[in-house]
């Protein structure tokens, strides 16, 4: 492993931890603001990451450095995981809106920070920090120093990581959040079959997650491919 990828995996993990602690606080904070305080007790409305790897030890704690480590011995630099910031599914019932917009803040926060990396990395090309052109599959911008050239690769894969975990996180399948979501259109007559659905289907997202990924990333390469030309 070369200096180069070992400081891109180490900018890969730590993007990955930030922007997946950012979508659980937007999750229990948006939750809390709307009458339920389960995460917010949980200690998840925070920026700190050890509340959260708490929560999940395995999917936000090891997992991600095991999935960096194989990534790596096949000449890539992903970070897969997971996490979560629990609910009261008694107030979800009561208020299916208010569940979705608790689910849905996750993947907004995530398109919150691209959309910010973007705006940065644009604003760096203006006043002449950064130069227009990517020099790498990591890099959206070339830095003519050397400290530019790492603010351009951070900003890049926060561009990357959390483009990638919002449409993830936006897959209509139990128990992700765009699933979720579909509480804001669903009537109210079918609340309590939804929470039914999505308990026993839940259960099998791990087998689900497998079988999806090959298709998804067939769909999410053209689309950042897209948002790379319209942005840059």
């Amino acid at each position: 492993m070369t200096n180069e990828t070992a400081v891109i995996a180490v900018i890969s993990y730590l993007v990955f931890l930030f922007s997946t602690v950012c979508h659980e606080m937007a999750h229990a904070l948006v939750a809390r603001l709307l009458g339920d305080d389960t995460a917010y007790h949980n200690g998840q409305v925070t920026l700190n990451p050890w509340p959260h790897i708490r929560q999940e030890p395995f999917g936000l704690g090891i997992f991600p450095l095991i999935s960096l480590f194989l990534s790596i011995q096949a000449n890539g630099l992903g970070v897969f995981g997971f996490a979560s910031a629990p609910f009261d599914p008694d107030w979800a019932k009561e208020h299916p809106k208010r569940a979705a917009w608790m689910a849905l803040a996750g993947p907004g926060m995530n398109f919150l920070l691209a959309t910010l990396a973007v705006a940065l990395l644009k604003l760096g090309v203006l006043v002449k920090i950064f130069l227009p052109g990517a020099s790498s599959t990591w890099q959206l911008v070339q830095g003519p120093t050397e400290l530019s050239e790492g603010f351009a690769v951070l900003l890049s894969v926060v561009f990357f990581e959390n483009l990638l975990l919002g449409v993830w996180n936006l897959l209509p399948i139990p128990p992700m959040d765009g699933f979720s979501g579909l509480l804001l259109v669903l009537p109210e007559g079918k609340v309590h079959a939804f929470f039914e659905l999505r308990t026993q289907l839940g259960m099998i997202y791990p087998m689900a997650m497998f079988a999806i990924s090959g298709v998804f990333w067939r769909l999410f390469d053209p689309l950042l491919d897209t948002a790379i030309e319209i942005l840059f």
